[in-house]
């Protein structure tokens, strides 16, 4: 079973910055695939970055809405991955997940609230 925790979610103007960490209960190496989702007030979860561990380094995929804004990465030796969120849009306000994909199931976090204001 995996944990995630995600933090550093919180209110910022447009054009801001905000990085959320996602702590993971076990050794990240073990888990192949790692995501960001958000889901904004009233609508579905949508993906937003995707990390996965490839034999020639990582491979990372975003939204087109994120693309050139938002960075993800992963830091093995501290169980983390990150979501760097650069010029912050409005639109970008949302419920942040954070999810593993292990051993063929998914593991999600409890979701850290982003809100940004024009």
């Amino acid at each position: 079973q995996v944990q995630l925790v995600e933090s550093g979610g919180g209110l910022v103007q447009a054009g801001g910055s905000l990085r959320l960490s996602c702590a993971a209960s076990i050794n990240i190496i073990r888990i192949n695939t790692m995501s960001w989702y958000r889901q904004p007030p009233g609508k579905q979860r949508e993906l937003v970055a995707v990390i996965t561990s490839g034999v020639s380094g990582d491979i990372i995929r975003y939204a087109d809405s994120v693309k050139g804004r938002f960075a993800i990465s992963r830091d093995n030796a501290k169980n983390t991955v990150y979501l760097q969120m650069n010029s912050l849009k409005p639109e970008d306000t949302a419920v942040y997940y954070c999810n593993a994909q292990y051993i063929n199931y998914d593991y999600w976090g409890q979701g850290t609230q982003v809100t940004v204001s024009s």
